[in-house]
């Protein structure tokens, strides 16, 4: 049974639409691909494409996270040296099902970040310096159980997917149009090899293949964040880190930044969705707090558990640290 602080109708609501909007996005990304492979090669060349998408995805997903972890300059944050963030990460790990937690880096930057990386047998959660040391516990439980939902729902591998596909699709679109240039004689004379629509599909695909990417990217988000509400039973833990970090990330590039000069990025060019709609959603999951009994059948108490499960959280001082 869920936490029932989760509104089940609304959950089953938002889980649709997510997964529908995750297959029409990815599709259409696969199928355009298909396009400009079948405009620069015919059907030879989408088995081409095909074969390459799966070779590149089959390393991409088998890189080991150790390699991004040193582009940041990560180390792996001790248990001793954050007790309390491991028990809920193994906490968080059992409920999502997984085999093994997540292990935890810490990368050195003020900015309040979070990330995940690897797949569902070996993967990472990496936190910031800034996030550790200004993020309330509460909060950040819930961003927590937002990457480890991220690892759960295999979001790594379909984001992977999605930039090879949209990184083929612009090879293609390059190799083609650079092949139309080279028959600009033949585009003087009308006997071009190429037809203008194919021409015309190679120039936007792209773009196309961007957005369709960025668009995929804010539906992953949406998903991880009713994820965390599900491994938490807490949706306004994650809604109130989520206005946090926009706010307090805010400050940092005005700061930064000339008066004036901090315009926001139209909706449809960000990778996450605005933070007032995710706010939002997370707002309508919460329901009535009732009794919680969870899988094996045993009755949840408030105050045994790192992690909020239903009803309003109450903090307790113990000797591991800050409970809820």
């Amino acid at each position: 049974m869920l936490p029932a602080t989760i509104d089940p109708k609304i959950r089953a609501s938002f889980r649709r639409r997510n997964v529908v909007h995750t297959t029409l996005l990815a599709g259409g990304a696969v199928l355009l691909l298909a396009l400009c492979a079948f405009a620069l090669a015919g059907a030879e060349g989408v088995v081409w494409a095909l074969l390459g998408g799966s070779v590149s995805m089959w390393l991409a997903t088998h890189v080991s996270p150790q390699v991004i972890l040193g582009l940041y300059g990560a180390r792996k944050l001790g248990e001793h040296e954050a007790p309390h963030l491991h028990m809920v990460v193994r906490l968080l790990a059992e409920r999502a099902g997984l085999a093994t937690p997540p292990e935890i880096y810490r990368v050195p930057s003020r900015m309040m970040n979070a990330f995940s990386s690897g797949r569902q047998e070996a993967s990472v959660v990496c936190v910031t310096d800034g996030l550790i040391d200004r993020m309330p516990e509460r909060e950040m439980v819930g961003v927590l159980a937002h990457e480890i939902a991220h690892v759960a729902h295999g979001d790594i591998r379909v984001m992977v997917l999605a930039d090879i596909v949209s990184r083929m699709t612009s090879i293609m679109a390059v190799l083609g149009l650079l092949l139309a240039l080279s028959q600009f004689p033949k585009i003087i004379s009308g006997n071009m090899d190429l037809p203008l629509a194919a021409i015309g599909a190679l120039i936007l695909a792209p773009t196309l293949g961007t957005l369709l990417q960025l668009a995929l990217s804010r539906t992953r988000e949406f998903d991880a964040d009713l994820g965390a509400a599900e491994l938490t039973g807490d949706p306004e833990g994650l809604a109130r880190a989520l206005a946090r970090l926009e706010r307090m990330q805010g400050r940092m590039w005005e700061a930064a930044l000339p008066p004036g000069a901090r315009i926001p990025d139209p909706s449809i060019l960000r990778s996450h969705p605005e933070t007032q709609e995710r706010v939002n959603r997370l707002m309508a999951l919460k329901a009535r707090p009732e009794r919680w009994v969870d899988a094996s059948g045993r009755e949840h108490r408030a105050g045994r558990s790192p992690v909020p499960d239903a009803g309003p959280p109450r903090r307790r001082l113990r000797g591991l640290g800050l409970w809820y």
